[in-house]
């Protein structure tokens, strides 16, 4: 579990439910991380809220800094914050992923490759 959340608001105050939401959902990328970079992760959770002519919105966006100098970032718009929170939860899975498959060098797609090589 990712301890190191700070969550913030600009015209959006952020409540206990949301936070424990958040808490859940980011928390748990922490499975998706390389071993060496779990315990150090730092994630910024930033919700603006934007009146809009058709209704209210809210941009959600976070970043991960990861040990090494290494930042994942995300955002999305939405109606529901909760909803945004989710969608940028699945951006970040995927960066995540795509971040670990380089670091691992067993993982690369290079030795993937010579799995499929047909030999004569």
């Amino acid at each position: 579990m990712i301890n190191k959340i700070d969550i913030t608001g600009n015209g959006f105050k952020p409540d206990e439910a949301f936070k424990k939401y958040v808490e859940k959902r980011i928390g748990k990328l922490d499975k998706y991380l390389p071993r060496g970079a779990k315990k150090d992760v730092v994630v910024k959770i930033m919700v603006t809220e934007t009146d809009r002519a058709h209704g209210e919105k809210f941009e959600v966006s976070a970043a991960m800094d990861i040990p090494g100098g290494k930042v994942i970032a995300a955002k999305d718009d939405c109606t529901n914050v909760f909803a945004g929170v989710d969608l940028v939860e699945a951006k970040l899975t995927g960066q995540i992923r795509r971040f670990k498959l380089e670091q691992t060098p067993h993982l690369q797609k290079k030795s993937f490759k010579n799995l499929f090589i047909k030999r004569k």
